[in-house]
């Protein structure tokens, strides 16, 4: 399954700045987990956490269904950079 695509496909209308959008797949320690790292612009990137983290808890929630059809864990860390 193409996790990147997945969350690329639900975060692009959650921000304003799509050319900044960068989800990649890392390598993970667990056979059974799959890392994301979801890269975007400052202001996106707090958008996408949202007030203590609510709009990253839901996003992880949604992720996790794909996910658990493939018996996996899914882990999304965010980070931001200013161009």
């Amino acid at each position: 399954m193409d996790y990147v695509q997945i969350l690329k496909d639900m975060l692009s209308s959650l921000v304003e700045d799509k050319a900044s959008l960068k989800i990649v797949q890392r390598p993970s320690l667990e056979e059974d987990e799959v890392l994301l790292y979801v890269y975007a612009a400052k202001e996106d990137i707090s958008r996408l956490i949202g007030k203590k983290g609510n709009m990253a808890s839901a996003i992880r929630q949604i992720m996790s269904v794909p996910s658990r059809l493939d018996n996996k864990k899914i882990s999304i860390k965010f980070e931001s950079y200013d161009e």
